[in-house]
């Protein structure tokens, strides 16, 4: 089950979080892409082609933006393999999932504070 704001908008995602058979992988298209997007944005302030975003595209800018994530938090599943790779799967969406709740409550602290810095 997702939480964020963000994620926990798709069910298609909510699938990917519980089934392997809905990782999402390049080439994918649709809304949840869209999503993952926007939260690799948000987290780790990705670059993605903007072509890539109009279109909810799951491209080359996209599938490097997931790799630089996954890199970056070592997710990989050591069962059967020893880097990490490019699709989002359950582990995947689940750390996009967490970072996410964590992005959101910040935005939402600073949304509160007023124009001196101080929460109105």
């Amino acid at each position: 089950m997702l939480i964020s704001r963000n994620l926990s908008k798709s069910q298609r995602l909510a699938r990917c979080a519980a089934e392997h058979s809905f990782h999402v992988v390049p080439g994918d298209k649709g809304e949840h892409v869209t999503l993952i997007q926007r939260a690799l944005c948000a987290i780790d302030t990705a670059k993605i082609d903007q072509q890539e975003m109009d279109a909810a595209t799951y491209g080359a800018t996209t599938a490097e933006a997931v790799l630089a994530f996954k890199s970056k938090r070592r997710i990989i599943n050591f069962s059967y393999q020893t880097k990490p790779d490019k699709i989002v799967g359950i582990m995947t969406i689940k750390a996009l999932d967490a970072e996410m709740c964590r992005v959101e409550a910040l935005s939402k602290s600073f949304s509160l504070l007023g124009p001196s810095g101080h929460i109105d």
